[in-house]
């Protein structure tokens, strides 16, 4: 069923492989199942969290530059949006970084056949790299203030209506709305300089 739905969710607008398809499939699998003890998502229908997580970070994925990318998804929770973006751009390395211990371990067991993930069990403001792209969903601006303009030059953020604050350091381009509606967007931005 999942499969199905998310075909229907994405539309004609990209294709997945089955293999892709299936790791998101498995995500879903033991995501659902983890989230009976751990609180990983609050969304519980599987129609709902295929729009709001999986196509949506599909979509942002999609809007990636091309080419090798060093990901950060601060705040990575569930994993979204970067299990998904990881999924559709193999060819990316993504850090999924997560400060809750449980929720790691979550990441460790889904990511754990997949060589383009590292998760990193620490609040973001305590990492000390760089990556080409930082990427976030359903993190306050507040929270991401005092990390994001440290991590990269290039942030991808997927929001509601709020504008992000100039507290974050990113000149943003004008947002994308998301083909779902209800009022989500993708925020690019580039660090200011």
């Amino acid at each position: 069923m999942f499969a199905k739905v998310l075909r229907e969710g994405l539309g004609a607008w990209v294709e997945l492989s089955p293999a892709q398809v299936d790791l998101l499939q498995m995500h879903f699998e033991v995501l659902t199942r983890w989230n009976k003890v751990l609180n990983l998502t609050a969304i519980r229908s599987e129609g709902e969290a295929v729009e709001r997580h999986y196509c949506e970070s599909v979509f942002l994925a999609l809007h990636l530059p091309p080419g090798r990318l060093r990901v950060a998804d601060v705040g990575s929770g569930g994993g979204f949006p970067g299990f998904p973006v990881g999924v559709v751009r193999p060819d990316c390395a993504v850090t999924l970084i997560e400060s809750h211990r449980r929720k790691s371990v979550f990441l460790r067991e889904v990511t754990r056949r997949l060589d383009n993930f590292r998760i990193l069990s620490v609040r973001a403001e305590e990492v000390r790299e760089e990556f080409d792209h930082v990427i976030s969903r359903a993190v306050s601006y507040g929270d991401l203030i005092p990390s994001l303009k440290n991590l990269a030059m290039s942030a991808d953020l997927l929001t509601g209506e709020e504008v992000p604050p100039d507290d974050l350091g990113f000149v943003w381009k004008e947002a994308v709305p998301l083909p779902w509606g209800k009022q989500r967007f993708l925020r690019v931005g580039e660090r200011r300089k």
